[in-house]
């Protein structure tokens, strides 16, 4: 059985979902087990396949997980990394608790909602890889900030303008708002100040208010354009000359700040982060190198099996993919088709469609390859199968799918059974979307 390393502080704000309801508004579970309490359901330890499931139904490997968990912890330590894995990713506070008890200094996030949800269960770091222009949301940000004197935030600002609505939204809160500068990854990606100058503009704004507090510089390298191994060290190293810049002109100086932050890292160039962070020279202050990795969490079958850094540096270990949606054949109206009960309301699909892999038999529960089976299209709740000449598969056999896209993959499902490998189901991982 795989052990959890859950500590004290951990099980302080996760007790309250070992106590949610069963009921119909989780998929894929027992449908008598309806009533029980999410902790009581865990304790009986049912079988995914013989002890009332039904299909089709998300499964999240309890021992991929805990590997996934701990390469990342090892890699972070062995590179000198501080880790804030990107919550949106799950938006799971069950996985947030096993991402700090591994040694995570925080959690990233996207948006407000998802620092609401990190908040209602104690989450004391948070890292919001956005810049924030909504009163009501800053009113919120400042009234945390105040209640919670262990709180800290750090969000992004990539304009003049943005920190100008900030500022006003801010006036009198008790606390600034600690911001880092978002650099662009190039002409044509996503958010981000485009030049250094932009950059410098926003960081002599920030200084201009009493509501915020500049404490480092940010971005995502998975946009430059074009990415290349070259071109993402380029612009990495862009981004932390951009710290030493602020550093030599004063910024970080008579604020109160006790480390300088340098953030960056997806997940699929973390390796180009680790290497380039390693070069940041000696600054005026310790420098936190945050790297905001999220999808190794569950891993995948698809896009990013096909980008992890892994693959680079296959001697740092490997992750490995965790997701498994279980559906069952419904119809297999001629020789080389097929159709199960899961679709696009189940199965992420935005990269790619969903891999099949296993089959496990309706009449001997015997799991084989899913060889020559293909699924060729989604309809909202089927998942078209084409099947090779004699391929053994009939009506109510259960098929096992890999997925591609972790964030499209969490967002399906309210709450996840945690399957160890004989198909024991030991928890359920309550997601907040």
């Amino acid at each position: 059985m795989v052990q959890r390393r859950i500590t004290e502080a951990s099980m302080g704000f996760l007790a309250g979902l070992a106590e949610e309801r069963v009921d119909h508004r989780f998929k894929g579970l027992p449908p008598d087990a309806d009533g029980l309490t999410v902790g009581e359901l865990a304790a009986q330890r049912r079988n995914l396949f013989t002890d009332g499931f039904t299909t089709p139904v998300l499964a999240l490997s309890a021992e991929r997980l805990e590997h996934n968990l701990a390469l990342m912890e090892t890699y972070a330590s062995r590179h000198g990394l501080a880790f804030a894995p990107h919550g949106k990713t799950t938006m799971a506070p069950e996985l947030f608790a096993r991402q700090l008890d591994h040694g995570a200094w925080g959690i990233t996030l996207a948006v407000p909602h998802q620092v609401r949800v990190a908040r209602a269960f104690g989450i004391r770091r948070i890292f919001l890889a956005n810049e924030v222009v909504d009163p009501a949301a800053l009113k919120w940000i400042a009234a945390e900030l105040a209640r919670d004197a262990e709180f800290q935030l750090i969000c992004y600002v990539d304009s003049v303008r943005g920190v100008e609505l900030m500022d006003a939204a801010l006036a009198g809160a008790a606390r600034p708002v600690d911001v880092v500068v978002e650099l662009g990854a190039g002409d044509g990606a996503r958010t981000g100040a485009r030049t250094e100058a932009d950059c410098a503009a926003v960081a002599d704004a920030v200084a201009a208010t009493r509501t915020l507090r500049l404490v480092g510089v940010a971005g995502y390298e998975a946009e430059v354009p074009g990415a290349t191994p070259e071109r993402v060290a380029a612009w990495l190293r862009r981004l932390t000359a951009l710290a030493s810049e602020f550093d030599k002109a004063g910024h970080f100086s008579g604020t109160g700040l006790d480390e300088i932050v340098v953030s960056a890292g997806g997940s699929a160039w973390f390796d180009a982060v680790a290497e380039v962070f390693a070069e940041i020279p000696e600054l005026s202050l310790p420098v936190l190198k945050l790297l905001r990795s999220g999808a190794y969490v569950s891993h995948d079958d698809g896009q990013y099996r096909r980008v992890t850094p892994f693959n680079r540096i296959p001697e740092e270990g490997s992750l490995h993919p965790a997701f498994r949606l279980w559906a069952q054949v419904v119809s297999r109206p001629s020789p080389d088709q097929a159709f199960v009960n899961a679709g696009k309301r189940d199965a992420a699909h935005d990269l790619d469609l969903p891999e099949a892999q296993v089959v496990r038999g309706a009449r001997d529960g015997v799991q084989r390859p899913a060889t020559g089976i293909e699924v060729t299209a989604l309809s909202d709740q089927h998942a078209w199968l084409r099947t090779a000449p004699d391929v053994e598969l009939e009506v109510g056999d259960w098929v096992g799918l890999g997925l591609s896209h972790p964030c499209t993959s969490f967002d399906k499902w309210p709450l996840i059974p945690l399957v160890e490998a004989d198909g024991t189901v030991t928890d359920y991982v309550r997601t907040y979307f």
